[in-house]
């Protein structure tokens, strides 16, 4: 049987969703710093159009659009391209890793909704070893800098095996911004060198909640086990991923080159049922009898189809192994976050404390990126130091 058939035995009819797409725009997939974790392309480069920009807001409903990808300050036409989605009736938001804010000019920057800064680690050595020296710096200066305007800030990191313990430490340096920390579970899309192993998955998000309150949590399987309700929107319904060379996806890893960005103007909302977008919604058959079944829907679909695995539950599913993976967690207020029913991702807060006593970095970090990180205290700086050092 092929496995169009396959999935079309399997596929279930489409949920109601939201009220309009989330569409994440990558106008650029170029980058003043080569991250090796990073999903984007980094051997040649590709952008968007205005006129292209312009022919995706005019075919579809959408409420929220995020630049994303690539460093978007990149683009030649990023100010142009930035000009004409201010006058649309959206919620505008960002992910940089400071640059992009940085050639903004205050009236400019006021245009975003929200501002998303990369963050993986709790201290300059670490953070700068991995991403390059003065990165740290940059973030801490722009997000100072969108505070002082008036701008909301997140601050987004990526759940590796080198970071997954000191999470809720980036969500204590994120609350000097009075911001949220969106966690993202990394995807072996270019490699699984960084990919957390089922062990690091769980204990990585018990950690977090043991620290931090709750806004909003995406990742499909901890959605599940941490009781909450289904989500209305995510993959294959109410997003829509451009990716730089003009093709789409319903989500930024899914692999393969997309479908032209002239299908996506042809059928409007009807993309929605083109098989990336129904593939994106499918549920295993071995999911069909799970309690968690409609909060869960298999798994993050973006990991399996990475994994060739599209039609087996998620590889960091429990219930599957005969275990119980209940989790605990305390809920923050609302905040109004576009990008929280737009992908598996997890969104928390620090709780109440000072900051300021929980960073752990020496006063001699001026010189070498790696000195000074506590390295017997935490081990996970001594192995981003030595692969930078073999780098």
């Amino acid at each position: 049987m092929s496995s169009t058939n396959q999935l079309l035995k399997v596929q279930e009819p489409m949920p109601a969703a939201a009220t309009g797409f989330s569409l994440g725009l990558g106008l650029t997939n170029e980058c003043n710093l080569a991250c090796v974790f990073c999903y984007r392309d980094p051997n040649r480069v590709d952008r968007l159009t205005l006129e292209q920009v312009r022919a995706i807001i005019e075919g579809l409903p959408v409420r929220s659009v995020n630049l994303g990808t690539g460093e978007n300050g990149m683009h030649p036409d990023f100010k142009a391209i930035l000009q004409y989605l201010r006058t649309q009736p959206v919620k505008l938001t960002i992910t940089s890793n400071g640059h992009s804010i940085a050639v903004l000019k205050d009236g400019e920057l006021r245009g975003f909704h929200d501002v998303e800064f990369s963050l993986d680690y709790p201290n300059e050595a670490a953070q700068d070893a991995q991403r390059g020296p003065g990165n740290w710096a940059l973030v801490h200066q722009q997000a100072s800098r969108c505070v002082q305007l008036g701008i909301p800030v997140t601050i987004i990191a990526v759940m590796m095996n080198s970071n997954y313990l000191r999470l809720a430490e980036v969500a204590r340096i994120a609350r000097r911004f009075s911001a949220p920390l969106r966690v993202n579970v990394y995807q072996s899309v270019r490699s699984d060198r960084y990919a957390v192993t089922y062990e690091q998955y769980w204990e990585g998000f018990r950690r977090l909640f043991a620290e931090t309150d709750v806004i909003d949590i995406g990742e499909p399987l901890v959605r599940a086990m941490a009781g909450l309700p289904p989500r209305k929107g995510g993959c294959g319904l109410t997003t829509i991923r451009v990716t730089p060379r003009g093709t789409i996806q319903p989500c930024v890893y899914w692999p393969g080159t997309g479908e032209q960005l002239s299908a996506l103007v042809k059928a409007g909302e009807n993309v929605r049922k083109s098989v990336p977008f129904e593939q994106a919604r499918v549920l295993p058959a071995a999911c069909k009898p799970c309690a968690f079944r409609e909060t869960c829907r298999g798994g993050c679909a973006g990991r399996r189809h990475i994994q060739n695995a599209l039609l087996k539950p998620d590889c960091y599913c429990p219930v599957i192994r005969g275990e119980a993976a209940k989790l605990a967690i305390r809920m923050a207020a609302g905040r109004d976050l576009p990008k929280s029913e737009s992908s598996c991702t997890t969104i928390v807060i620090a709780r109440d404390g000072n900051p300021n006593l929980m960073q752990h970095e020496s006063p001699d970090d001026k010189g070498d990126p790696c000195h000074g990180a506590d390295k017997r205290r935490f081990p996970e700086d001594a192995q981003v130091c030595e692969q930078r050092d073999r780098a």
